[in-house]
C-alpha cells in the first residue's frame, strides 16, 4: 500500500492553470524526484503536498487516510491543515531559518511548541526539554554540525544552515520528507555537502519527495522520476526509464539541453 497518493490535483492562480489533473503514488522508503523546466508547476505541486497552497481539486492520501479531498469541506479546516502538515517535512530552497534562534534551538523550536500544548508540560517541562534537546543534538550530529550548534544562521555556510533545516524537518519525525531545489541557492562545494547528506537518508530509506535540477543526483538516488512540462505530467517511471529510454518528446528535449549545458 503506498504511504502517499496524489489523485487527480488542479491548482489555478486566476486564469493560470498551473497544476493540471496531477496523479502519482510513493511506496515508503522511496525516493521520488520530481524534474522539470523552470515554471512547469513542481514547487507548486510540493506546496499543495505541504498544504501551503490549497489545490482546487484532487486528493492527497497519506497511510490510507485522506488528507486533502476537494469534495470534503471538513478536510480543509484550519486545524486540520496543521493537523496535516506534521505528516510532511519541508526543506526550503532558502533555508528559512529563525536569525534569532541558533542551530540547536531552530532544530528544537516546533518540538517545543508542541510539547506546550500538552497537558503535562508544566509538570514535566525539565524532562521533556532535555528530550527534544538531545533528539535535536543527534540530528545535528547527523548533519556533521556537532561544532556549530551554538551558532546563528548568519555564522553558518549556506551548506550548514540547510543541513540545520534539514534536522528541522527531520525533528518531527515526519511520514514524507520533501525538497524543494535544496541546492538552488548554493554553490558547488556546498551543494556536494547537502546532496551528501540526502544521499545518506535515501540510504536509510527515509521516504522523500525531491524537486531537483541537479540531473545526475535525480538518477542516483531517485527510485522514481516525475517529468514535468507546463502543469502537467508528462512522463514518469523509473530513473532508467526516463533517463535512458525517454518516450516524450518534451522529456526528450529537456534533458538533451541539461546535458548541453552540463557537458
Amino acid at each position: 500500500m503506498p504511504i502517499l497518493e496524489v489523485k487527480n490535483i488542479n491548482k489555478s492562480f486566476g486564469a493560470t492553470k498551473v497544476l493540471d489533473d496531477i496523479s502519482f503514488s510513493l511506496e515508503k522508503g522511496q525516493a521520488l524526484a520530481i524534474i522539470g523546466s523552470s515554471g512547469s508547476g513542481k514547487t507548486t505541486l510540493l506546496r499543495c503536498l505541504n498544504f501551503l497552497e490549497t489545490p482546487d481539486k484532487g486528493q492527497i492520501i497519506v497511510n490510507n487516510k485522506p488528507l486533502f479531498d476537494s469534495e470534503s469541506p471538513n478536510l480543509q479546516s484550519e486545524e486540520q491543515i496543521r493537523k496535516n502538515r506534521l505528516h510532511f517535512g519541508m526543506v526550503f530552497q532558502s533555508f528559512n531559518l529563525f536569525p534569532q534562534y541558533t542551530a540547536l534551538e531552530n532544530v528544537m523550536l516546533a518540538n517545543l511548541l508542541m510539547a506546550k500544548k500538552q497537558p503535562d508540560y508544566k509538570k514535566n517541562k525539565h524532562e521533556i526539554h532535555d528530550k527534544i534537546e538531545s533528539e535535536a543534538m543527534a540530528l545535528l550530529e547527523q548533519m556533521s554540525l556537532s561544532g556549530r550548534m551554538s551558532h546563528y544562521p548568519h555564522q553558518l555556510s549556506g551548506g550548514q544552515q540547510q543541513r540545520v533545516a534539514i534536522a528541522r524537518a527531520l525533528a518531527m519525525k515526519p511520514d514524507i520528507l520533501c525538497f524543494d531545489e535544496p541546492t538552488s541557492a548554493l554553490d558547488p562545494e556546498l551543494t556536494g555537502e547537502v546532496l551528501k547528506v540526502i544521499r545518506s537518508l535515501a540510504d536509510k530509506h527515509t521516504t522523500m519527495v525531491i524537486v531537483t535540477h541537479e540531473m545526475s543526483f535525480a538518477h542516483d538516488v531517485a527510485d522514481q522520476i516525475v517529468f514535468m512540462d507546463k502543469g502537467v505530467i508528462v512522463e514518469k517511471g523509473t530513473p532508467a526509464e526516463v533517463f535512458e529510454h525517454t518516450q516524450n518528446e518534451r522529456t526528450k528535449s529537456f534533458l538533451s539541453r541539461f546535458s548541453q549545458n552540463n557537458p
